[in-house]
C-alpha cells in the first residue's frame, strides 16, 4: 500500500510539472529562430517587391524581384539561433542602452556574435550576426544584416583547400 502511494505521488508530480503536447521553453538568449520565423510568415503576408542584388568575386547581377519563399530567404538568419541547451553558458550577455549582444566564449562555435539593436518601443530594429567556421578543408566567414522593412544582407568570404577563395555578398532591398 505505501510504495502505491509513493508511486501515484511521484506519478501527479510528474505529470502536474509539465502540459501534454507544450514544448518546454530554454530559451536563454534572444529568440533569433522565432524571430526569424515569424518574420518569413509576416513578409510572406505583405510580399514586398524586392531589389536583390547578388554578386560572387565580384561578378554582380541585380533583379527586382518578389520571393516566393520567405523561409529560405531567411535560412542563415534563423540557423545562426544560439538557444541550444548545450551552449546555456557560451555567451556573454552584454547590454548598452538599447542594444544587446551575445559574444562567443567558445571560438569552435559557429555564431560568434549576435548584436541588436532596439528602437524605444523595444521593437527590433536592426540585427548583426558574425560566424565562423574553419576546419582542415575551408574556412569560412559571415556578415549578416537585417533591418526590418528595410534591408538585409548576407557577406561571406570562403576559402576552400584547392579550390581557393570566394567572396558573396546577396543585398535585398524592401519595396512596400
Amino acid at each position: 500500500m505505501r510504495k502505491t502511494s509513493l508511486y501515484l505521488f511521484v506519478c501527479c508530480l510528474l505529470f502536474s510539472c509539465s502540459q501534454p503536447g507544450k514544448p518546454i521553453k530554454t530559451d536563454t538568449y534572444f529568440d533569433l529562430a522565432g524571430y526569424f520565423s515569424r518574420e518569413a510568415e509576416r513578409l510572406s503576408r505583405l510580399n514586398p517587391d524586392i531589389l536583390k542584388t547578388v554578386s560572387r568575386n565580384g561578378e554582380q547581377e541585380q533583379k527586382k524581384l518578389r520571393v516566393t519563399n520567405w523561409k529560405n530567404e531567411l535560412e542563415l538568419f534563423e540557423l545562426s539561433d544560439i538557444n541550444k541547451p548545450a551552449w546555456r553558458d557560451s555567451y556573454s550577455v552584454k547590454q548598452s542602452g538599447s542594444s544587446v549582444s551575445y559574444l562567443s566564449n567558445d571560438p569552435k562555435l559557429r555564431t560568434r556574435e549576435i548584436k541588436i539593436d532596439f528602437d524605444d518601443a523595444k521593437k527590433v530594429k536592426h540585427i548583426l550576426i558574425v560566424n565562423k567556421s574553419d576546419n582542415a578543408l575551408y574556412t569560412s566567414d559571415e556578415t549578416l544584416n537585417y533591418f526590418p522593412d528595410s534591408a538585409y544582407s548576407i557577406d561571406k568570404r570562403q576559402h576552400v583547400v584547392l579550390i581557393g577563395n570566394n567572396d558573396y555578398l546577396v543585398q535585398g532591398k524592401l519595396k512596400f
